[in-house]
């Protein structure tokens, strides 16, 4: 239950697939999803909210991602995460990630700043009272901006089933390939009806947390929003789910089979 964290954060790097031509989101969307352990005990709950802002003298769109653990787990493990990030309205680029979280004691208090014209992130450490810099890779994203970007940027009218989507992404203090397979469509049955959905299986690290490399599954909605509906994690000890239980705000219509 101490990796709770690492599905919530996952979860806000679902990889949703959009035209090129249509953007995907707005200002004023919003999510919650709700989390069970092993099927049947409530873990705890997560939100993404889009807003419009300015960083710096620049349009830009402000992402703030929750995660806390509910119920009876808080008590033995509590859990209080908050993401933020500021991306470029046009490019989709980074300008800024902060990562605050509280996990069971267990915390960090980071902020990152990307400086794209000279391949660099700027790390401030506010825990520790450290600041570095590292090089980044070309088109870098951070894992709240990553979900917006291929929402925007990749289609899926030609998608087929085996097909690998791959991003490069800078996360606590490293580059890194995100890479994810698309696993085919799915009539998905959802407390909202059955919606048509794509599926996918993002590439994980297996080991202590997860049981082997192809451990989560994620849906999303086969529609111009392309919402994250479902993500299965199969952990070393249980598993995890989250569902999305509310939303408001969405660009397009949200379309439901029955």
């Amino acid at each position: 239950m101490k990796k709770l964290n690492l599905v919530i954060a996952l979860f806000f790097v679902v990889l949703s697939v959009s035209a090129q031509e249509k953007h995907a989101f707005q200002d004023g969307e919003w999510f919650k999803f709700k989390m069970s352990y092993s099927g049947f005990l409530k873990a705890g709950n997560a939100t993404l909210e889009v807003k419009n802002s300015r960083l710096n003298g620049k349009e830009v769109y402000h992402v703030i991602g929750k995660g806390w653990t509910t119920g009876a787990i808080k008590w033995f493990f509590k859990v209080k995460d908050r993401y933020e990030s500021y991306f470029d309205k046009t490019t989709g680029m980074p300008y800024k990630f902060i990562r605050d979280i509280n996990e069971g004691g267990h915390t960090k208090d980071v902020e990152i700043d990307f400086d794209h014209a000279a391949s660099l992130a700027h790390v401030n450490n506010k825990k520790t009272k450290t600041q570095a810099s590292f090089a980044i890779q070309e088109n870098v994203q951070d894992m709240v901006s990553a979900f917006y970007y291929l929402r925007n940027n990749y289609k899926t009218e030609t998608i087929k089933k085996g097909d690998e989507v791959s991003l490069n992404m800078f996360f606590d203090e490293e580059n890194f390939n995100f890479k994810l397979k698309f696993l085919g469509r799915e009539d998905l049955k959802t407390e909202f009806g059955v919606i048509k959905t794509l599926k996918f299986r993002p590439y994980v690290m297996a080991g202590r947390v997860f049981k082997e490399k192809e451990s989560l599954t994620l849906w999303i909605s086969a529609d111009d929003n392309k919402i994250p509906l479902r993500i299965q994690a199969n952990l070393a000890v249980g598993s995890l789910r989250a569902d999305l239980e509310a939303f408001r705000g969405l660009k397009h219509p949200f379309k439901i089979q029955f």
